[in-house]
């Protein structure tokens, strides 16, 4: 018996951009500490680099990365979760096919 009912589209993409923009948030997080913590270093003179001149415009932009990390994977989500339904919808009938003890399907 093969039980077949379709995912609604935006819901899975809604669900897909929610949980990547959590994953956007925890890298955004991560890369303006890391961030910020350099160039804090480097503007007390406690390391030397030459790629950055101590606090100033890049720590403005790696904290803008709390921002745009979260809405980009967002829209990555969105986008993706968009694909992953309809490819599931337009396939999902022909896997019983090729798996015919598997049941194939979503109960409410």
């Amino acid at each position: 018996m093969k039980v077949r009912q379709k995912i609604e589209i935006l819901s899975l993409a809604k669900l897909q951009a929610l949980l990547l923009s959590l994953v956007g948030l925890v890298f955004g997080i991560l890369y303006s500490i890391g961030g910020l913590l350099l160039d804090t270093l480097v503007s007390i003179g406690w390391i030397t680099s030459t790629t950055t001149t101590g606090l100033g415009l890049g720590s403005i932009l790696a904290l803008g990365a709390l921002i745009g990390v979260p809405v980009l994977f967002g829209i990555i989500g969105f986008l993706l979760g968009l694909a992953e339904a309809v490819l599931y919808n337009l396939f999902s009938g022909y896997l019983g096919y090729f798996f015919p003890k598997m049941k194939i399907g979503l109960k409410k």
